[in-house]
Order: structure tokens, then sequence, then C-alpha cells
């Protein structure tokens, strides 16, 4: 065991509202591209919503897509690409010492609400009733199906944090690697919520469902005249590995884990915490061994309801007041991917290492005087020159937050 082991991203698989690789969701974000349309759900008129549109049977047969989940599906399609896109001989690799570690914010709702759906078209006669319905609703299913998938035989979790889901996928990834109980882990975050019209019932009931007559301006964090989330599907899977194994074999290193964090408010079942937060940003830049002056990009959860972005900002000025960090937005162009929220948005980000540039917050026209920020990213990219260090924020319901800190690879 060394629990001071470096630990590195060394593969990508992703699927958003504007893109379904890497390469194409970072142009989409430089390009400032929007993911999100219109969207048809049950007992509801239309909404709005960040659709994915990847290739379900790329890894998958028809049969396994209409047995299994949503959210395993896209669990399937980006664990795929993350490993393909590492340069992993597979069929040499040790499959019992793989972990998959999956962040969601809620599974099994979909199933649920479609098959009472479906035995309501029967008089709600239960001999309809699939009996595929445990095993998809079960809360390891994404993880699992991921397993049944790649022949992988060591641990799999799906781990509910609520919406700072994506991160703790990645925090556990580390964690598990360290304690050596697997050598390569499959981790990030998944959602498939909007197939679930509970979801948007509920935000409408609350006030917080994002409207607008141009889908592609309606998330708006920030912006005082944003009304809502706009809630979304997606997937960010990535293969990490630690440093020297990844070095052996001549792995293309995408950035390096370096500081993590998760904390609870304690406070409310869904208003967030700005003091809170703000322990957790710095229990992590602890944790990395630097200051906040060290961090070039914050990516920040910021949802697009009033309060979420008020606490946020109050945070973000408590830790960064002073700093040149930049911050940034990626939910103005997909809307709010629940568990993979997290995930999406440190990917999106990373190609900065690369190419020094920080992607916008777009739809930010009119900033809310109460969210002002220091050297908010707004509208249109930056070009930072050098990126060296991307500070990841994604907070959740019942007050959990995390926090990562990603590292450039020098070498």
């Amino acid at each position: 065991m060394a629990l001071d082991d470096r630990i590195v991203i060394t593969g990508i698989g992703l699927t958003a509202p504007n893109g379904n690789n890497l390469a194409e969701y970072r142009q989409n974000l430089l390009e400032g591209k929007s993911g999100v349309v219109d969207y048809e759900t049950r007992y509801m008129p239309p909404v709005l919503a960040g659709v994915c549109n990847f290739d379900e049977l790329r890894y998958q047969k028809r049969k396994e897509v209409r047995r299994g989940t949503r959210a395993g599906s896209v669990a399937v399609y980006c664990s795929h690409e993350a490993i393909a896109d590492a340069g992993l001989d597979w069929e040499s690799v040790d499959r019992s010492r793989v972990g998959v570690y999956l962040g969601i914010t809620e599974h099994g709702n979909v199933e649920t609400e479609n098959e009472i759906y479906e035995i309501s078209q029967f008089d709600y006669d239960t001999k309809v009733w699939s009996h595929h319905h445990n095993p998809r609703t079960v809360a390891n299913n994404p993880a699992g199906e991921v397993t049944l998938s790649l022949g992988i035989t060591g641990p799999h979790l799906t781990i509910g944090a609520a919406c700072a889901a994506g991160n703790a996928g990645f925090i556990q990834a580390a964690q598990m690697l360290r304690l050596r109980e697997c050598d390569i882990a499959v981790a990030g975050g998944i959602s498939e919520s909007i197939h679930t019209f509970g979801i948007f019932a509920s935000f409408q009931s609350q006030g917080a469902l994002a409207t607008h007559e141009d889908p592609t301006k309606a998330c708006r964090p920030f912006d005082v005249d944003r009304n809502g989330i706009v809630v979304a599907e997606g997937g960010g899977i990535c293969t990490v590995e630690r440093l020297q194994d990844a070095e052996a074999r001549g792995a293309k290193i995408y950035g390096e884990i370096v500081g993590y964090a998760m904390n609870s408010d304690a406070s409310d079942f869904v208003l967030p915490n700005s003091t809170r937060q703000a322990e957790c940003i710095e229990l992590a830049l602890g944790r990395a061994g630097i200051s906040a002056d060290d961090i070039d990009i914050v990516s920040s959860h910021a949802t697009a309801t009033e309060q979420g972005d008020i606490e946020e900002a109050t945070a973000l000025r408590r830790a960064f007041e002073g700093t040149s960090a930049v911050i940034n937005n990626t939910k103005s162009f997909i809307g709010h991917a629940m568990g993979a929220a997290g995930a999406l948005e440190l990917l999106g980000n990373l190609p900065a290492f690369d190419d020094g540039i920080a992607h916008a917050t777009i739809n930010l026209e009119n900033q809310d005087s109460r969210c002002a920020l220091p050297n908010l990213v707004a509208n249109e990219p930056r070009n930072l020159g050098q990126v060296d260090y991307i500070l990841n924020n994604s907070f959740g319901m019942l007050g959990i937050n995390s926090v990562l800190v990603v590292k450039k690879y020098q070498g």
C-alpha cells in the first residue's frame, strides 16, 4: 500500500448534449455551441433538456440495450471509449484488477415510471410488469452493466452523491488505486435524468425549471434573467491509473489528480451553504499542497438557480478573491447533467492544459450583482497562455459538496 501514489487520467470517454467525444465536445465549447433542445416528456407540456445522441449500438447489441437501462448504455459507451482512448491492450489486462466507480444522482426512477405507465395501459395488471425491473433498478446497475460489457471481474460501485457524484467517482478511484484495491479504474459520472418526467415535474413545482423561447439560451448561470435548471443527460468516464504504471506503458496522460475533498453542509435539504462550499475548496487545495494563487481555471458548479448561484459566488469570492484564477461554467452549454455534471465539466476543461484556453460561460448578458466574481469568463473564451491547475466544483442536494484539483502532467 502506497497512499502517496500519484494518480493520473489516461483515457477519456464521454457523451454530452453537444458532443460524443472529447475533440467534438471541446470544439463546441470553444465555439459557444449549446446542446439544449426542446424535449417531450410525459404528463407535461414540452420542456427543455440537454439530450445526447451517441450510438447505443456501437458497443451493445439491441437485446442488451432493451434488457438494460439508459444509464447503463451511457456508461457502457463512455467506458469503452475511455479504455480505447487509453491505448490499453485490453485482451492482456488482468480484469480482476480493474475497478469501476461511477457517480450518479439517482437511479431506478426511469424504469419504475415506465413500468407503472405500462401497467396503467392494462388496468394495472402486474402480470405485465417486466421481470427485468429488479436488475434494472438496483443502485449498482450502471457500473454493473459496464462490468458485464467489458468482462471486468474487479470491484464495481455506483456512487450516489447527488450532483457532486461526478467528482466522487474520480475520488473513489484515486483512493482505491492508492489502497491497491485495483490497478486500473474506470471512473466518472453518468446521468439518465431526462428520461424521468418526475425530475421535470419536481423542479417545476419548486419554480426551478428553466424556460426560454430559444432553448440554447435557457441555461443562464449567474445571469439576472436566469429562471432555473435545464435537465440534461450524459456521461464522462475516464481510465485512471497510478503514474508509474501509466509511464511504464507510455500512456498519454491528460492530467494528474492532486487534490480532492468532500464535505456536508448539514443545514438544509436543498439550499446550499457557501461556508461549507468554501471549506471544501480550501480542504482540496490543502490536500494538493497548493494555494488558491496556483489555480488557473475554476470550473463552477452554478446551476442557474438564484440561491445556488449566489451561494457559490460567495464561496468563490472567499476562496479566490485577489487571485488570477479565472472562473467558467459548462452547464450554460449543456444544462445540468446531474451525476455526470462534475465529470463532463472537468473533461471540458482538461484540454486547456494543451491549448491554454479557458472556455466561456455563455448566455451571460446581464450578470447578477450578487454573483459578482473575479475573472469570470463571459461569452468568449479567454487565452491564458499556460494552464497548470484546474479546480472543479460539484455540489448537490442534501448538502453534499465535492472539489477536485487536477494538475498538468509535466513528465
